[in-house]
């Protein structure tokens, strides 16, 4: 087992020592293994989240190996979930780790979500995040949101009561999402994911500066970075 006292020591000076320990009571659910999910998954580990539900149906196949940070040549086939969860233990044991090799759906969301301290919606599918905003509402779990298209991310979010996804996607745009038209390349995901990570620790510790009712639009390519009030 690793020494606490130094795994975590280059977390302090921006986190004090009571706040690295705090860490490690939370209870976080992760929603997608893919692009932005294995980012999300690989910092929350180091940074030592005491508990991750790792939640995706879906399993690894070749166009995932350009972006996909826990995918590889030899893993293809394999359930992202799984493979996520081995890579927690593999890089941190002293986190608990729940994988579930299922898809998010409204029979299965209530069951699956109840309990966590926090959801990071790390998908890309536009139903089922507007589901998860109501049944997080429903369940009192704050929600971080982030999506990715191309050179492009959003990031928000989203406490009890607020309802930030359903001001964000107009009922055309419900279908699908903007990354079916404009590709998902290796450093928009890492990026937004990072930014997930960031506000989801400033949510657990209540630190100021969350985006509340606020959307973070990220342009990489111009490097143009605008927060709108929503």
């Amino acid at each position: 087992m690793t020494d606490l006292s130094e795994r975590y020591i280059r977390n302090e000076k921006m986190l004090s020592a009571e706040e690295n320990r705090k860490l490690r009571s939370f209870n976080i659910a992760v929603i997608g293994c893919g692009g932005l999910g294995g980012n999300i998954i690989e910092m929350l580990a180091r940074l030592g989240i005491g508990r991750l539900t790792l939640i995706d149906g879906d399993v690894f196949e070749p166009s995932n190996l350009n972006r996909q940070l826990l995918s590889t040549p030899e893993n293809m086939g394999q359930p992202k979930a799984k493979e996520a969860g081995k890579r927690v233990r593999l890089i941190n044991p002293d986190v608990k780790v729940v994988s579930k090799q299922t898809r998010l759906e409204e029979h299965n969301a209530e069951e699956l979500l109840r309990g966590h301290d926090l959801i990071i919606d790390a998908l890309d599918n536009i139903p089922t995040r507007l589901m998860i905003e109501g049944i997080a509402a429903e369940l009192q779990i704050p929600v971080v949101f982030g999506a990715i298209a191309g050179w492009y991310a959003h990031i928000g979010s989203i406490l009890p009561g607020d309802r930030l996804l359903e001001k964000l996607y107009l009922d055309s745009e419900r279908e699908k999402g903007s990354e079916t038209y404009l590709g998902n390349p290796s450093f928009t995901p890492a990026l937004a994911a990072s930014l997930q990570v960031a506000e989801a620790v400033k949510i657990l510790l209540g630190r100021e500066g969350v985006l509340q009712n606020k959307l973070l639009m990220i342009d990489t390519l111009k490097h143009e970075y605008h927060v709108i009030d929503m």
